[in-house]
């Protein structure tokens, strides 16, 4: 590995480094909002995923694998998705009646 592309590893290190500092940020900056608890927990999972997505992509380094690895993670998007909607169906289900 040359001098230039450890320069680039790193710079993208701790461009990651701060973007994870800032969105940290990002969230207890929301916690401070008046927000009720649908909108606030929308939220936080969305700064949550995004927060996941570059641990998972650079210093997982998810982002220069193969294709199956995002197959696999796809599926596990998918289910956790089944995961989070099928009780929010049940809650509905049991508030409608």
């Amino acid at each position: 590995m040359t001098p230039e592309e450890v320069k680039h590893h790193i710079k993208t290190y701790v461009l990651v480094f701060v973007a994870l500092a800032f969105l940290t940020v990002v969230t207890v900056a929301i916690s401070y909002l008046d927000l009720s608890v649908r909108p606030a927990v929308i939220l936080a999972l969305i700064v949550a995923s995004i927060k996941g997505s570059l641990v998972a992509c650079y210093f997982m380094h998810l982002i220069d694998e193969k294709v199956t690895i995002y197959w696999t993670l796809l599926a596990t998007v998918a289910m956790f998705m089944v995961l989070m909607f099928v009780p929010l169906g049940t809650m509905l289900n049991h508030t409608q009646m």
